[in-house]
């Protein structure tokens, strides 16, 4: 449980990151609040020979409430939780943050680390890609934005190129009438979510005027249910509406199998979940 040696940076600036990541990228690390790099590194998963620290970069903090909401990639999962601007205007950070670890992880965890990393089984890229979100990016070029539904690539592995870094994420002001609900199984032992349903609909009435699903868990990485999204569009929340959805959502990718939760096991799990998710807003009108 000791790591191997290498050499440590405490990183002061942004560019400053970006320029030591140029040197060797595939010998290079970064390190925000630790919680997946600290055990791998213990476990020598992972041995690089620069640890780069972007902890204090100001940068990379902060939120920005507005007509667009900034979320800084060091956001603690705790600050989203205690937020009550972002709460006020996008609940479901609140949900999710809720659901995460246990304070300790809450406090030192954050969005970007999350995401950045990339494991099948986090909470925030559900999260993100039912935002209908932007990441923002930057690196040798310069800025970039991607969408956080093409940012997901395959298990712990992203869109981000050799000396890029996250640096915040982009989420347009819902309209009126959208509600978010955010629901997992959790693992009992990690936390993680075996399979986790971020929802955000729009309601005129009683019709759906649009509708995100984003789905953690299941499969190698986090995805939109784009089916179940299209067909619950235009139409009531009736249960047999709902339960159709829930059948496309679960329908849509090829599920993980491990020793606690098998393929079909996920399937059936994805199409619970969706459909309770859809249900709630029901009850809650």
């Amino acid at each position: 449980m000791i790591p191997a040696s290498f050499d440590y940076v405490r990183a002061t600036s942004l560019s400053q990151v970006i320029g030591l990541l140029q040197d060797d990228p595939d010998g290079t690390k970064l390190v925000a609040g630790g919680h997946t790099l600290i055990p791998t590194l213990k476990l020598r998963l992972a041995s690089p020979a620069l640890l780069i620290d972007i902890g204090s970069i100001q940068e990379l903090k902060g939120m920005e409430v507005a007509d667009q909401i900034r979320i800084g990639a060091l956001t603690t999962h705790a600050e989203l939780l205690a937020s009550k601007s972002l709460g006020g205007v996008l609940p479901i950070f609140h949900l999710a943050a809720d659901m995460i670890a246990d304070p300790q992880v809450r406090n030192r965890g954050t969005i970007g680390g999350s995401l950045a990393n990339a494991d099948p089984a986090a909470d925030w890229p559900a999260v993100v890609v039912a935002l209908n979100a932007e990441l923002e990016i930057a690196g040798p070029a310069g800025r970039r934005r991607i969408a956080a539904k093409d940012f997901f690539i395959d298990i712990f592995t992203t869109a981000l190129e050799p000396g890029e870094v996250l640096t915040a994420i982009h989420v347009a002001r819902p309209s009126a009438g959208t509600k978010f609900r955010y629901r997992k199984i959790r693992h009992p032992a990690s936390g993680y979510a075996v399979v986790g349903v971020a929802v955000c609909v729009g309601l005129k009435g009683d019709i759906v005027s649009h509708a995100s699903i984003g789905i953690t868990g299941a499969a190698g990485h986090a995805f939109a249910a784009e089916p179940a999204m299209e067909f619950l569009t235009g139409k009531r929340l009736t249960p047999e509406i709902i339960e159709e959805a829930a059948r496309l959502a679960s329908e849509q990718a090829e599920c993980l199998s491990d020793h606690y939760a098998s393929a079909d096991y996920r399937k059936h799990l994805v199409r619970t979940e969706v459909a309770r998710a859809l249900a709630s807003l029901i009850e809650a009108t």
